[in-house]
């Protein structure tokens, strides 16, 4: 006589073992992300807290809440938190972490210890980053540029050195991990060209993150050595140079960019498939462009320094490189507009979260193109519209991108539904709170509005107060979620396996997941996204992949 098999919510990995310490010393990957995602929205608030004190400051060009120098530590605070410790990481880390064994049928990433490993490492360079806030915040931004970071500051900015360093190993030890986990655990039949492409995405993030972040830790060392020992790095008194600090730090930087935005790209085109019911438009073409901006994305650091004296030949190849690789950015922009086009589109939040995601990094990529124009940068360079458009590509690309994939797998993730009017309503509201807070900055950035400073031109106010005001709005947009879906844990409807009726692996599994992910190990005999059976013919869905026309053989 066959063994009754136990309640799904009794085998699901919530419930699998029981305990703090059950938490803090897990190897499941599930609960790793978790983890991940409660430390991230700690030093999200803490990074916000810093936004909020820029935003009350700017409301009046006087500078009447804090002193030039608290000013300095604000900005650091916001930009060293925000950048490091929750938009690097976010949706690696989480969506990332907790999907990418379940998207290729795996019971765990290749390397669990190692997985758990990366965490406390992450979090203990958060305890280095937070002593520094408490013993009297760092001054020097959050870029550290020499020799100021080196010569002349009196904050804490070893220890904040420290905490980003550290930090860098952990991001080093997560993309190992992910490679690894790609490259060894996927399921029978899943070969490349059927992983999904949020799959593709982390794969390509990983790749820059264990490539690039290599040599912000050498330049990071180096400030350490000079700071803490007197060696003459960057101290051009002394034969240093401290332009090598610029060139090594954006070399890592720029790269940066897509570990934070390559993530969104694959979340973002889960959604658009899902919704608007249909195959993603060119396939191929978005692997393609995925690989492109992972190897072009090292190529373009020097347009950040069109004005810091560097040869007019490099400005110019850099200023090329800096149009070249917006174009596979464009060809993402397009393929989700195809997607869209003659799709059953339903207009559900994820959905919604996904089109203002297009729509703000589509305005983020066309002011980016005017600051890879060599003419333009230098007018706009260290002004306001330089933050905007990094503000577009970063918060309103990846933040808005996390939200929209938190919702769509919080009933994976919790096995919960939320009320989907609220956040309907919270994915609008960020839309609109988003372009109310930056879209006056590309103004004043145009009309001179240097950034960092708590003092400003009369003229101006107009436009901060704009933007203090769409802060509010976005604040409430952030914070909205946070309470319906912790709501949801405990009074939301139960999720059936697969509520938005999507096709990945890891809808195959039940809300929660078991603790190894999947009952039966799956074996996969179609390609991703294959939403109609009239479209493919009953028996190619599992025999063979449905192919797009631009797919190689």
């Amino acid at each position: 006589m066959a063994p009754r098999a136990r309640p799904a919510e009794e085998e699901s990995y919530l419930t699998a073992e029981r305990g703090i310490a059950s938490w803090l010393l897990t190897t499941d990957h599930k609960r790793i992300a978790l983890l991940y995602a409660a430390a991230l929205t700690a030093f999200f608030f803490i990074g916000g807290a810093g936004a909020v004190a820029i935003r009350m400051e700017l409301f009046t060009p006087q500078q009447d809440l804090m002193s030039a120098d608290t000013y300095n530590r604000m900005f650091t605070l916001h930009g060293t938190v925000m950048v490091w410790f929750f938009l690097v990481p976010s949706i690696p880390n989480t969506l990332g972490n907790f999907l990418l064994p379940l998207m290729i049928g795996a019971k765990d990433l290749a390397f669990p210890r190692l997985n758990l490993s990366s965490w406390y490492l992450f979090v203990g360079a958060g305890a280095f980053l937070v002593y520094a806030l408490i013993a009297g915040g760092v001054d020097t931004g959050w870029t550290f540029y020499t020799p100021y970071s080196t010569m002349f500051s009196n904050s804490y900015v070893l220890a904040a050195v420290f905490a980003v360093i550290a930090v860098g190993f952990s991001s080093i030890m997560t993309g190992l991990n992910f490679i690894a986990t790609v490259h060894m655990l996927r399921a029978p039949g899943m070969h490349w060209f059927r992983l999904p492409l949020l799959v593709w995405a982390i794969y390509g993030t990983s790749l820059v993150m264990v490539l690039a972040t290599p040599v912000l830790t050498a330049v990071l060392l180096l400030i350490f050595a000079e700071r803490a020992f007197g060696l003459p790095v960057f101290d051009p008194a002394r034969g240093g140079d401290p332009l090598l600090f610029q060139h090594l730090f954006w070399f890592y930087s720029h790269p940066a960019v897509y570990i934070m935005i390559l993530p969104s790209f694959g979340v973002i085109s889960e959604i658009v498939t899902c919704f608007a019911r249909r195959q993603i438009f060119g396939y191929s073409f978005m692997v393609y462009a995925i690989l492109w901006i992972s190897v072009i994305g090292f190529l373009v650091w020097g347009h950040h320094m069109f004005v810091s004296g560097q040869s007019l030949y490099a400005s110019l190849v850099f200023s090329f490189l800096s149009f070249v690789i917006a174009v596979p950015s464009a060809i993402k922009v397009f393929n989700w507009t195809f997607t869209l086009y003659r799709g059953e589109i339903v207009f559900e939040s994820p959905m919604l979260y996904a089109i203002g995601f297009i729509g703000l990094f589509t305005i983020g990529g066309l002011t980016g193109l005017f600051l890879a124009s060599i003419p333009i940068d230098v007018h706009v360079t260290d002004t306001y519209f330089v933050v905007a458009h990094f503000h577009f590509i970063m918060v309103g690309g990846a933040v808005t991108a996390f939200y929209g994939g938190l919702h769509f797998w919080w009933p994976k993730i919790t096995g919960r539904l939320y009320p989907d009017g609220w956040a309907r309503f919270a994915a609008i509201l960020m839309f609109f709170g988003f372009g109310f807070t930056f879209f006056p900055q590309f103004i004043m950035g145009y009309l001179g509005m240097p950034r960092r400073y708590g003092a400003y031109p009369p003229e101006f106010q107009v436009y901060h107060v704009m933007s203090s005001c769409g802060a509010v709005l976005l604040a409430g947009a952030y914070l909205l979620p946070m309470g319906y879906l912790a709501w949801s844990l405990f009074r939301g409807q139960r999720a059936g396996n697969d509520p938005w009726n999507a096709t990945g692996l890891e809808w195959q599994t039940t809300s929660p997941p078991p603790r190894d992910n999947f009952r039966v190990p799956p074996v996969v005999k179609t390609g991703p996204y294959v939403y109609h059976d009239e479209d493919f013919g009953p028996d190619r869905r599992t025999e063979e992949p449905h192919r797009n026309q631009d797919e190689p053989r």
